[in-house]
């Protein structure tokens, strides 16, 4: 099951399903809640964390998958930890690229000034329309640049942003996308020991989040392998395809033997 993170939808890992699936694995990339044609249910705490990964795994039962691997990517990410934590029956193992752990996000953030500050946007997105307003001017140009300004140079191409662009703009997305910020201060985080497998890949040059946030997720788990990749941002899994997709069928296929 690959998640997603803010601000992208199912399209996020169209560098990826092609090597899963040949390796012969069976994939499943859902828009999550509140994205792209997924359902938008309205209120804050319809995001919670909790509800968002029981939409996970509900959506494994319905496919009839079983136990199940996850691969999340920022928000999505944060998901995977979630079930993690509270789903190990279910999961096999999970694979977190530029994810914090959320019980340790906010411990990290307090002690290491630096991600306090690039944290910063988070209060804004909590604000209520204001973000909608500024993130949905002239074409969601805002967000377009999101992708662009942190990436690196030709990662997201114009064809690539017209999907984005199409997805910001259907009824409802952007509050919906927003409300999971919005949520963060009554999710409730669970800080059970980790006991499946996990392997954390990471892009170091993430604007956003620090590379010891690796460290520190990896810290609450049993068996965590983390793979930095020097020249990566945030956006790994589109920069590095190669590097990103053989990690992840190596681990996948470690899983399975």
């Amino acid at each position: 099951m690959l998640l997603h993170g803010f601000p992208e939808f199912w399209y996020g890992w169209r560098h990826q399903v092609d090597a899963l699936a040949g390796a012969g694995y069976r994939v499943a990339m859902p828009d999550q809640r509140g994205y792209g044609a997924s359902d938008k249910p309205k209120g804050v705490h319809n995001y919670a964390l909790d509800i968002l990964a029981d939409d996970v795994a509900a959506m494994a039962i319905a496919l009839g998958a079983g136990r199940f691997a996850v691969v999340g990517h920022d928000w999505g990410g944060m998901v995977a930890w979630q079930l993690a934590s509270r789903n190990s029956e279910d999961l096999i193992g999970a694979a977190i690229l530029n994810a914090p752990h959320p019980a340790t996000f906010a411990s990290y953030a307090l002690t290491h000034p630096l991600q306090a500050m690039r944290s910063a946007y988070v209060a804004l997105f909590q604000l209520p329309w204001v973000p909608e307003t500024l993130l949905s001017a002239r074409n969601c140009s805002a967000l377009a640049l999101a992708l662009t300004s942190t990436s690196r140079p030709d990662t997201f191409d114009d064809a690539e942003l017209d999907q984005y662009r199409a997805a910001w703009s259907i009824d409802g997305a952007l509050t919906c996308m927003l409300n999971w910020y919005r949520a963060m201060p009554i999710a409730r985080t669970s800080a059970a020991r980790i006991r499946v497998p996990v392997r954390i890949i990471w892009g170091d040059r993430d604007s956003a989040l620090e590379k010891g946030l690796a460290g520190a997720g990896a810290a609450c788990c049993d068996d965590a392998q983390v793979l930095h990749l020097r020249d990566a941002t945030h956006w790994v899994h589109h920069e590095e395809v190669a590097a990103v997709n053989a990690a992840l069928v190596d681990f996948l296929n470690l899983l399975h033997r």
